[in-house]
């Protein structure tokens, strides 16, 4: 299994630097960065979904949902977004709320008609589809998806210039010991400590959990671009690594009306069961389950029964 289907980290990376977490100085370089977004934006039809009736409003701070891919694409082949992460952002509580689906879950994959795994979708129908079967999923609406080359992780964690995060204890994973405590990551290093799993008690829960720990501190470290030392950098890799279809403006407003929601994230694991049918692993979670984190997430996007904005 290759580097980048281990990791969902730069995904959140991307997304937390140039639209939520963005500082302005960002914009002072607006030419630079228009130009970037115009050659990523890939509008994508959303009118048949069923969650939302109208388009929501981010100049009016309605709370918003990204759906945030990591693929692995090869030439001549689509991939699998073997990464899937939902956020949800609510400007008026200033808190977002950050769910990673677990890749093998099984659940019916819509436009297919079949029941398979989550990241199949995207092989199937690339992100509309995948939009579609997580929203049917999860029962919400999803407004916005970026899709990122898991690749690019690496250089995003470096051009932030590294990470610094809080270890839970002590491991050594091919060759590189990671103390307890807070430590400091570049991204050859942070993508080793995303990866260890079988030294972890919690197998692939705590991988998931050191990923987001990363995730949340690229977020941060990015708030601000005075920090950054390396911008053109960061600007070709989101050119050469990342399709979403938000435009400039959206991605400006986001910034402006909601980045005080990236102080306070919440992260969420789905549980369930690994089991085999017919001979393929599947992870399995149950209804109960399902429609918990539905709620939660549908309050924190201030839905109800009869009023959903598009």
């Amino acid at each position: 299994m290759s580097t980048g289907k281990k990791v969902l980290i730069s995904i959140l990376s991307i997304i937390g630097i140039i639209v939520i977490g963005v500082g302005g100085y960002a914009f002072y370089l607006y030419d630079s960065v228009e130009k970037t977004v115009a050659s990523i934006h890939q509008p994508i039809d959303r009118s048949k979904s069923e969650k939302r009736t109208e388009q929501v409003v981010i100049e009016d701070r309605e709370p918003i949902s990204i759906l945030l891919m990591g693929v692995d694409a090869r030439p001549g082949d689509r991939g699998r977004s073997d990464s899937l992460i939902v956020i949800t952002v609510n400007p008026d509580d200033k808190s977002m709320k950050m769910v990673s689906i677990p890749r093998d879950t099984r659940t019916e994959i819509i436009g297919k008609g079949v029941n398979d795994k989550i990241n199949h979708a995207y092989a199937f129908g690339g992100p509309e589809m995948t939009i579609n079967t997580v929203e049917n999923f999860l029962d919400i609406p999803i407004d916005y998806y970026v899709q990122v080359n898991m690749e690019s992780f690496k250089d995003i964690v470096d051009a932030v210039g590294g990470v610094t995060v809080t270890n839970d204890f002590e491991f050594t994973y091919d060759k590189k010991k990671f103390e307890k405590g807070d430590i400091y990551l570049d991204g050859a290093s942070a993508l080793l400590f995303s990866r260890m799993r079988y030294e972890d008690p919690r197998g692939d829960f705590g991988r998931q959990e050191r990923q987001r720990k990363i995730i949340q501190a690229v977020i941060n470290k990015g708030a601000s671009f005075t920090s950054l030392t390396k911008f053109d950098d960061i600007l070709d890799i989101i050119g050469k690594n990342i399709q979403t279809n938000l435009t400039f403006d959206e991605m400006y407003d986001i910034q402006k009306n909601y980045k005080e929601a990236r102080l306070n994230l919440e992260q969420s694991m789905i549980n369930g069961n690994g089991t085999k049918i017919d001979g393929i692993y599947y992870y399995i979670v149950p209804e109960e389950e399902r429609s918990t984190l539905s709620s939660m997430l549908k309050e924190h996007l201030g839905m109800t029964e009869n009023v959903t904005k598009r």
